[in-house]
Parts: C-alpha cells; sequence; structure tokens
C-alpha cells in the first residue's frame, strides 16, 4: 500500500533514494523496484533486519537488479541527525514520520540538507480531518507515554510552511486512503490496542483484501473518499538549483 505517488516524485532508474522511518519497507521496495539505489533509514533492528532480507529476495526473484547501481541497503540511524553528507539523494520520501519527532523542524532542515540541489521529496502525514477524529475519539491514541505516539495535527499550510523554512519550494499535493480513514476511527472508538475486536478485524481483513486484490469497486470508492477523508496527507516539495556565480 502505497501513499506516495512515484510519478510526481520523479524517481528514476540509478537515482539514489532515502526512505526516511521506512519501517517495514513499503516505499524502499517500490523505489528498488523502479531500479532507484535506496537506503532505507529506521531506529528499529528488528525491522531493518526484514527490510534488508526483502531486498535480498527481491534480486533473487528477479524483482531488482543486482549491479552496484542498483544496490539497496538498510541503515539505523536518527532522522535529527542524519549519517549522510549534504547533497546526498537526488528523492526523499518520509512517509508518516513528521507526526511522531518533537523536533519535527530539525527533522525537515536535516532533509533538506541530504537532498541534492534540483532533487525532490515528498512528505506524508496524517490528514488533519482523519487525525483530529482519532484525537478526539481516543486519548491514547496520541498519548505521549506511548512509544511512537502522535505527537502534533498538521495543517496543509503549516507543513508547507515548515518546507519552505527549511528551503524548499513545496509543490502538488493530493490525499490517500480513502478507506483507512474509518478503520482508525474505529481503532480508537474500541481502544487503539484492541485488535482482536470483532469488527476491527472484520474492516482489517476488508483493507486487506483490498490490498491485495485490488478490486475495482473499493478502488473506485477509495478514490472517491479520498479526497475528503483520506486518511494521509502527501505534498511534493523540491530543492533550488545552486545559484550560478
Amino acid at each position: 500500500m502505497l501513499t506516495v505517488d512515484y510519478d510526481r516524485l520523479g524517481v528514476r532508474r540509478g537515482e539514489r533514494l532515502l526512505d526516511l522511518g521506512c519501517g517495514f519497507g513499503r516505499h524502499a521496495f517500490e523505489a528498488f523496484r523502479r531500479g532507484a539505489r535506496v537506503v532505507a533509514l529506521d531506529r528499529s533492528d528488528a525491522e531493518l533486519k526484514e527490510v534488508r532480507r526483502t531486498f535480498a529476495a527481491m534480486i533473487d526473484a528477479g524483482e531488482a537488479g543486482t549491479s552496484p547501481a542498483d544496490s539497496a541497503t538498510g541503515v539505523n540511524g536518527d532522522g535529527l541527525h542524519l549519517p549522510f553528507a549534504d547533497g546526498a539523494f537526488d528523492r526523499v520520501i518520509a512517509s508518516e514520520v513528521l507526526e511522531h519527532i518533537p523536533d519535527d523542524e530539525v527533522a525537515i532542515a536535516e532533509l533538506a540538507r541530504v537532498l541534492r540541489p534540483g532533487g525532490t521529496i515528498a512528505v506524508t502525514v496524517p490528514a488533519w480531518l482523519a487525525e483530529t477524529i482519532c484525537w478526539r475519539l481516543s486519548d491514547e491514541y496520541h498519548a505521549p507515554k506511548v512509544v511512537g505516539g502522535h505527537v502534533r495535527i498538521y495543517r496543509e499550510h503549516e507543513l508547507r510552511g515548515k518546507l519552505r523554512a527549511a528551503g524548499l519550494r513545496s509543490g502538488g499535493a493530493h490525499h490517500a486512503h480513502g478507506l483507512h480513514a474509518p478503520y482508525w476511527w474505529l481503532k480508537c472508538a474500541v481502544g487503539p490496542t484492541n485488535d482482536e475486536h470483532p469488527l476491527v478485524k472484520a474492516y482489517h481483513r476488508l483493507l486487506v483484501w483490498d490490498i491485495m486484490q485490488h478490486p475495482l469497486p473499493t478502488r473506485l470508492l477509495d478514490s472517491a473518499l479520498s479526497p475528503v477523508i483520506g486518511k494521509s496527507l502527501v505534498v511534493y516539495a523540491r530543492k533550488p538549483e545552486t545559484e550560478q556565480p
């Protein structure tokens, strides 16, 4: 289930791409499949182990290249102190990460630093409406004491402002995953960790079926709902070219 539109991001074969807070690697894998040289960064060693294993399996299955130009790796790191040189990446993805970071402006500045002049970035965060409903339904969902909890709700203009402050020129935007917002509202209503609730389990089966099968009815419904109640907001931005002397 991808949130980022790779055509809008402009990913090309051989380009170097950073997936910040990669989790189990869904965006990193698609970039690798498209021929990018991928660095998947996360703080979780357990998740990175699975990401590296999947990279290797993709190569074995012929789903991705084997040359150095098609390399992919997992790196343990901190989004506030990225272990990369200035301008190291052509493309950057930060999907569902910034809402977890108290010092989000520092993280955005780091992302802008490692992006090359002329490079593009896609940032996704929980959309304002969907997230606001989650917060009102459940204190546990966003409690600071919960590891990995959400610490803020973004409005689009706020996110764009923070990207501009880091020297990036924000461009297009869209919402995604209209079918997923009601699932999270249901989870918040019964308890965010109550995965065994019958309604939660039934809705989860529906989402898995939709992701695996891509049936036309649910795809059309998701497309219709996403602009209104989409769970995620995606904003694309570009780092200006270096000024010529």
